[in-house]
């Protein structure tokens, strides 16, 4: 339950420092990134490159239309993740990704296509593929950066508003919104208002607000 000391976990640290290279692109950002994770199970970000599909202010963005940007930019942002990493891709231990359907939220035309390049590069480069829940991935990165050992978490992304802590060996939500998200009301009145989603729908509803 919440409040109880989290147990060690049963993984063992790394012999030497590893590299992962990981792909997000639940929605209409596109994410590529250089993990290392060290000796003492410390972890630095080495790389973080992303492009954004943008759409006409008062418009969303279509889960087809998302996914042909995903393609069209996918090896353009893995390529300049990897030289602003200093690595190739034969440094690379493993290549996680963000997982949909019943492992994670998200978009499913625009998760498919980060996926296949995933399985690609895994079966070119024979490495090894993760699959990454979403939430669990933003949640583990807030406990890295803060150092947070067992946190009750308010998870608020476009498609969840969540209570969330770790219980009986996985993340189980204690309580949700039984109408819409938060990042999604703001989505939504950010189009209503004709705004832009570049960068992104809540931060130009900020600078408004703070006319």
């Amino acid at each position: 339950m919440p409040g109880r000391t989290r147990k060690e976990t049963p993984l063992k640290n790394p012999d030497r420092p590893y590299l992962a290279l990981g792909l997000e692109g639940s929605a209409n950002k596109l994410g590529a990134g250089i993990i290392k994770h060290l000796e003492d199970g410390s972890t630095s970000v080495l790389s973080n490159v992303r492009h954004t599909y943008i759409t006409p202010p008062g418009e969303g963005f279509q889960p087809r239309d998302t996914a042909l940007h995903h393609r069209e930019w996918a090896l353009k942002v893995i390529s300049d993740c990897l030289s602003k990493a200093g690595v190739s891709i034969h440094d690379v231990d493993c290549i996680c990704f963000t997982k949909g359907n019943s492992v994670g939220p998200g978009m499913g035309a625009p998760l498919q296509s980060v996926a296949l390049v995933a399985r690609t590069l895994s079966l070119l480069y024979n490495k090894p593929l993760v699959g990454v829940n979403h939430c669990v991935g933003h949640i583990e990165m807030g406990r890295d950066i803060t150092g947070a050992q067992n946190p009750v978490v308010l998870y608020v992304s476009g498609g969840n508003t969540q209570v969330i802590a770790y219980s009986r060996q996985c993340y189980r939500i204690f309580g949700e919104t039984l109408d819409i998200a938060v990042g999604n009301c703001l989505d939504r009145f950010a189009r209503v208002i004709n705004l832009s989603n570049d960068p992104s729908p809540g931060y130009n509803i900020e600078q408004e607000a703070k006319k």
